[in-house]
């Protein structure tokens, strides 16, 4: 009999989207545990995660695995299916350096635009810094269907935020980032991603990301007034 597999995450998370969908792609089953982050944090996220105390947290059997892309890399070397890094070691190599890139340039840039006034001069530095890391991802893709070829892999499911979080963004801070114009590429990969019967699955609904960026906004706003 195999071992349990659970997912510990959060409504909406862009970093527990990543091990759902390494999941779905290799046809594991798994238990979805949501946690009340961040104030309301469980005794099993504090057990499983007592470091860092974030989610998601990958829990097989009685071992638990930290941090989206570790998770992801443990669920292709653990679970038979469709590889999510290339056999070869030159591109498995490539496939992780932009799978950081992206969450080293990205999150930033996105969730100040959310916490700062519309106008502000250091969110236009912010969105003119994501717009030149968008163009390098562009290049990344050179006509491929998916960033690895063919098939969802380790870069695409590291982008997934730019397949449905990004609108989000883009809505409440009324800048539009990714453009056919500008990023025909990543535009047309980010519908093939969201299109995707796997992916979509446990992508959450545009709607509420709104709703839920939109409060945390407003919430940052009114602390920045009380500061002030």
């Amino acid at each position: 009999m195999s071992e349990p597999v659970k997912v510990m995450s959060t409504f909406c998370s862009i970093y527990g989207h990543r091990p759902e969908v390494a999941l779905r792609l290799k046809g594991i089953p798994y238990e979805l545990l949501l946690e009340d982050m961040p104030n309301n944090k469980s005794e099993l996220l504090l057990t499983h995660n007592p470091v860092h105390k974030l989610v998601p947290v990958l829990l097989h059997g009685d071992r638990s695995i930290c941090e989206s892309l570790i998770i992801v890399e443990y669920i292709d070397e653990a679970f038979k299916g469709p590889p999510l890094l290339p056999a070869d070691p030159y591109e498995r190599a490539s496939a992780r350096f932009w799978a950081q890139f992206i969450d080293q340039k990205f999150a930033r840039p996105f969730w100040m635009s959310i916490c700062m006034a519309d106008g502000d001069k250091e969110e236009e530095e912010f969105l003119k810094e994501a717009k030149a890391n968008l163009l390098l991802l562009e290049g990344q893709l050179k006509g491929k269907r998916f960033f690895g070829g063919d098939s969802i892999g380790l870069v695409d499911i590291a982008a997934s935020g730019l397949a449905r979080w990004l609108g989000a963004f883009e809505e409440i801070s009324g800048v539009n980032l990714l453009t056919d114009e500008q990023f025909p590429a990543l535009c047309r990969w980010a519908k093939e991603y969201a299109s995707d019967e796997r992916a979509k699955e446990c992508l959450p609904n545009m709607a509420e990301l709104v709703a839920k960026f939109t409060a945390v906004k407003k919430k940052f706003l009114a602390m920045a007034e009380v500061q002030k």
